[in-house]
C-alpha cells in the first residue's frame, strides 16, 4: 500500500491518501483544508471513498467540497460526533475496509473524541491514528472522563499493536510505535488524578 501525505490548513493538519499500487484505487483521509492540494495528492488515482478519523473542524473542513469533487461516499464513526457530518456509511470497531487489492482494519480509539477511529493497513506497518496519539504525547482531552478513556485506549488497544507499526498522526511527523512504547508505559504507570488537557509522555 502506498501512503501519501499533505499538511493542510493553518495548524497544519495531515491529510492522507492510501493508494493500492495494483489498481490505483485510493481513499482520502481527513480532508481538512486546501482542496486543490488534496486533489493533487490524488492525481493518477481513482478515489473510491473519504474516510474520517474524527470530526474536529481541522479534519473535516473540506469534506463537503471533496465529496462533491470526487463523487464518493464519506465514512466515519457514528459518534458522538464533535461536529455533525452527514455520513454515507458508519465505521465500526474491527470493520474491514477494502482499497483495491488491500484491506484495512478500522479500530475504535476514543479519548480525544468519542468518534475517533484509527486505520491499520493489513500486511503493512501503516497505521493512520488521527489525534489518538503523537510522538510527544496523547491527544488533548476536554474532561477527566475523556482522559481516562484515552488511557484505556492506550493500554488496551494501542499497546497491543506490533512494535513496527508506523503511526501517521493528524499533526506532526510519523513515528514507530516501538520507539515510544517505553514512554507510553511509563505514562500509564503514573497517577493522573482528575487531569485532562494537553499532556506529554
Amino acid at each position: 500500500m502506498e501512503i501519501r501525505q499533505r499538511a493542510v490548513g493553518p495548524w497544519p493538519m495531515n491529510s492522507y491518501a492510501l493508494v493500492c499500487p495494483h489498481t490505483n484505487q485510493s481513499v482520502l483521509i481527513d480532508p481538512g483544508a486546501d482542496p486543490a492540494r488534496l486533489q493533487a495528492m490524488l492525481n493518477t488515482t481513482t478515489p473510491i471513498a473519504i474516510w474520517l478519523t474524527h470530526t474536529h473542524n481541522d479534519h473535516i473542513g473540506e469534506v463537503a467540497s471533496m465529496r462533491q469533487r470526487l463523487n464518493v461516499p464519506v465514512l466515519g464513526h457514528p459518534g458522538p460526533q464533535t461536529r455533525p457530518v452527514p455520513l454515507d456509511a458508519g465505521i465500526s470497531d474491527g470493520q474491514i475496509l477494502t482499497i483495491g487489492e488491500h484491506t484495512v482494519k478500522a479500530i475504535y480509539t476514543p479519548g480525544h473524541t468519542g468518534d475517533m477511529v484509527s486505520f491499520l493497513v493489513d500486511a503493512s506497518p501503516i497505521a493512520i491514528v488521527g489525534d489518538t496519539l503523537f510522538a510527544g504525547g496523547p491527544g488533548r482531552t476536554w474532561s477527566a472522563a475523556d482522559f481516562q478513556t484515552s488511557l484505556q485506549t492506550l493500554r488496551n488497544t494501542i499497546l497491543t499493536w506490533e512494535e513496527q507499526r508506523i503511526c501517521y498522526a493528524g499533526h506532526g511527523p510519523e513515528f514507530s510505535l516501538g520507539s515510544i512504547r517505553p514512554k507510553i508505559e511509563a505514562f500509564l504507570a503514573l497517577e493522573h488524578g482528575e487531569f485532562f488537557g494537553d499532556a506529554e509522555w
